[in-house]
């Protein structure tokens, strides 16, 4: 990564309270508070970590506004709102360099069916194929072997990375992102046992997909057995997520890494999904709930309920569990010293 920075480059994206020292640096690369180098930036984005401001060798640090100590020599503090997310516009304007925009166009390999409506400003790369009565949105950029299906639709400004894939009459907003790998429009998994075999459901509706939405490597969101699927505005998903067929996601939920939810399940809008959480079927969760890492959810979820474990449980309710389950041992020797001095007799202890 080559990055070149003057302080008032970076100032002017970081847009800091105010600003403390100075520096000889340009600023040539982003590393943590324990590794940087003179002509790197770094930032305090976890107070864990405030201890090693003043040791770090960064060049400029981005500090929140409770941080009081002084810049060491040739450094500069820079005090901001956010120091994290001063460090994310700085990153997209990294971003922004090292994958610029390609020219429009349409690459000599790509297949583009005749009656498709793609705009003069889009890109459509290496062995993409985009079918008949599609359409791809102004500045919508299609990298290498990347597949729109029949009628499907590719909203403005949206990027569809390497492999990304969207099946006929799927849908996507303006702005969105589909990295390496994802499927959207996969048939929904819908069988009926009948006469001792299962007998394909057929999927016949579509996914919808709203504006600002990313999704990441190897997803997948099924379409619909009739209507739609629905991933809602500015909603995140990780990478290799699992959406079922009429699953209805709202706007700006966060779903971590191996999540899977079940076909016919709404998630309102703010729910976050701690990774590996798996969702039974035709549940709805919340406003704002939240799921704990690797829980197992079969019942809704109220609005604003933090749960985790399988089966879930409120949140501190679960904690508690865990943390009292490896006192356990101890427990049962007390209670064998408390029946012997009682002179009950104590039952079959478990293992015997």
């Amino acid at each position: 990564m080559q990055v070149s920075f003057t302080l008032d480059e970076i100032a002017a994206i970081a847009k800091p309270r105010k600003t403390a020292g100075a520096t000889t640096e340009s600023i040539r690369g982003i590393a943590s508070l324990e590794s940087a180098v003179p002509g790197d930036i770094s930032f305090l984005g976890n107070p864990r970590y405030r201890s090693s401001v003043a040791s770090t060798r960064a060049s400029v640090v981005l500090l929140p506004p409770d941080y009081a100590g002084k810049p060491g020599p040739d450094q500069v503090h820079m005090t901001v709102d956010n120091p994290s997310i001063a460090l994310a516009r700085l990153c997209s304007r990294i971003e922004q360099s090292l994958w610029p925009r390609p020219k429009p166009g349409i690459h000599a390999s790509a297949m583009v069916a005749a009656d498709t409506s793609v705009a003069a400003s889009a890109t459509v790369g290496p062995l993409c194929i985009v079918e008949s009565g599609a359409a791809v949105g102004e500045r919508a950029h299609l990298q290498a072997q990347v597949f729109v299906g029949r009628g499907a639709r590719v909203g403005e400004d949206s990027w569809l990375m390497p492999g990304a894939i969207v099946s006929a009459e799927c849908a996507l907003g303006s702005r969105v992102r589909l990295h390496p790998g994802v499927v959207i429009g996969s048939d929904g998994f819908g069988y009926e046992f009948v006469s001792g075999r299962h007998e394909k459901v057929p999927q016949v509706g579509g996914v919808l997909i709203g504006d600002d939405v990313e999704i990441g490597a190897n997803s997948t969101v099924d379409r619909a057995r009739f209507g739609q699927t629905v991933v809602g505005e500015g909603t995140k998903i990780d990478n290799l997520v699992q959406v079922g067929h009429n699953v209805v996601i709202g706007k700006h939920c966060l779903i971590c890494a191996l999540t899977g939810i079940s076909g016919s399940t709404t998630l309102c809008d703010y729910v976050v999904l701690g990774g590996q959480a798996g969702l039974a079927g035709h549940l709805t969760l919340g406003k704002g709930a939240k799921v704990g890492a690797q829980s197992g959810i079969s019942k809704d979820i109220p609005p604003g309920v933090s749960v985790r474990g399988t089966p879930s449980l409120p949140y501190m309710v679960a904690q508690r569990i865990f943390v009292l389950r490896n006192r356990l041992p101890e427990l049962f020797r007390r209670v064998e010293m408390l029946e012997k001095h009682l002179g009950v007799e104590s039952e079959k202890k478990p293992g015997n």
